[in-house]
């Protein structure tokens, strides 16, 4: 009887200890952190210029550019909204038509694309995922004398249309990688049962599939409007100054670049640029990483 009641008591004691991993955790932890701190710093401290010397006079921004004077004032921002020699208002009209065009030829263009890539079994589709995936590989700049000649050639250098069909053009090849990729997350069944009932492969998109997209859509609305409202060479080499159209960028470089040595007019200008921007991102970045990595978590 007591041989048996020992039993336990002895696989107890001859149990092997855990591994103790808490010290490597947590220098691992505070590395981390280190990093991410610093990266925060690099990133922030520019914004913080930005910002604080919006509000500063010439004599201040030259002599303390990092320090809080006991004066701020907000007369060099209510002059940089009235400046004759760019209308900020007129630029974010332009600029917000620019986003939302490119949004959705972008929808309308990369999602049937990408269903089609992502449902299709055969090779020469993989093929091409390849192909546009390779496309986010080259810089806009890179592209941009070719585009020029192009747009020569049908004549629409200088336009809107031959704008917006380059910027969306650069919008593709993320788009459909990640939206195939959510895409063959989302069950094929329900494509079979839209088939049942009659649906084509374009109506059971539209209906079916394309409302369950709407994390990933967000997304890539989310990047697309980034991308857009801080591009600056292609809306100042393909619209050009002749055609009477200025983005955000465009406009600020024609308002400030006689001023570039008056930062009174430089600092607020930039900040009025970038703060719509700054708005829609702290409303909007939780949707960002909620529709990158929806698709990996799904299904």
């Amino acid at each position: 009887m007591s041989t048996v009641l020992d039993k336990p008591a002895v696989a107890a004691k001859t149990a092997p200890a855990p591994k103790k991993t808490h010290g490597r955790a947590g220098v691992g932890t505070v590395l981390r952190w280190v990093f991410l701190a610093l990266v925060a710093v690099f990133m922030l401290v520019p914004l913080y210029l930005l910002v604080v010397n919006a509000f500063k006079s010439q004599q201040d921004i030259l002599s303390q550019p990092f320090g809080i004077p006991g004066s701020l004032t907000a007369e060099h921002i209510v002059k940089a909204l009235n400046n004759p020699q760019f209308n900020i208002f007129k630029g974010y009209a332009v600029t917000i038509g620019f986003v939302l065009a490119v949004n959705v030829l972008s929808i309308v263009l990369a999602g049937p694309a990408a269903y089609v890539i992502a449902r299709s079994p055969k090779k020469r589709y993989r093929w091409l995922m390849v192909l546009f995936l390779a496309g986010t590989f080259i810089p806009s700049q890179v592209l941009i004398i070719p585009v020029v000649y192009v747009l020569k050639t049908l004549q629409l250098m200088g336009t809107v249309p031959g704008y917006l069909m380059f910027e969306t053009t650069l919008t593709l090849p993320f788009s459909i990688f990640l939206y195939a990729g959510y895409i063959a997350t989302i069950p094929p069944e329900l494509d079979q049962a839209a088939a049942v009932d009659g649906a084509g492969r374009l109506r059971t998109f539209w209906q079916i599939v394309f409302p369950l997209m709407k994390p990933v859509v967000a997304t890539m609305v989310i990047l697309n409007t980034f991308s857009v409202w801080n591009d600056f060479v292609n809306p100042q080499t393909l619209l050009a100054p002749g055609s009477g159209l200025y983005t955000v960028t465009t406009g600020i470089y024609a308002a400030v670049s006689q001023y570039q040595t008056d930062y009174t007019v430089v600092f607020p200008t930039l900040l009025l640029a970038i703060a719509p921007l700054l708005v829609f991102f702290v409303f909007m970045q939780r949707h960002i990483i909620s529709g990158l990595t929806a698709g990996s978590t799904k299904g």
